[in-house]
């Protein structure tokens, strides 16, 4: 009887024992910090003034991950309704692509930009 492959030998192990995978925190950041991009982008458009640039901070205390976004927002707008799309686009993006549970996106409006097409 021929011995096992090697390929055949790491299929037989045990999923966990096989290792685990580590997610930086700022590869957290920078995939939050593309989706408030992405939200903001049609908000912005077409105005003369526009906020500062979203700042992203993260933390993982223990298996979950939470995200706080402050943000500069246009005025008027519907803030609970852009707030609700922030939270909403980052906690999926995130967790689609890292695989990470996400347990709580926090957007804090540091700041209403009056002026623009409005």
């Amino acid at each position: 009887m021929a011995a096992p492959d090697a390929a055949t030998a790491r299929a037989a192990v045990v999923p966990a024992r096989r290792g685990r995978l580590r997610v930086a925190d700022r590869v957290y950041a920078r995939i939050a910090d593309q989706a408030v991009r992405e939200v903001l982008a049609g908000v912005w458009a077409g105005r003369s003034t526009k906020g500062a640039p979203p700042r992203v901070s993260v933390a993982v205390p223990g298996s979950t991950v939470t995200v706080r976004v402050t943000v500069e927002l246009p005025f008027p707008a519907d803030l609970a309704g852009l707030a609700a799309a922030l939270r909403e686009r980052v906690g999926d993006r995130v967790a689609a692509l890292t695989g990470s549970r996400v347990s709580d996106v926090v957007v804090v409006v540091e700041k209403l930009v009056a002026g623009g097409a409005w």
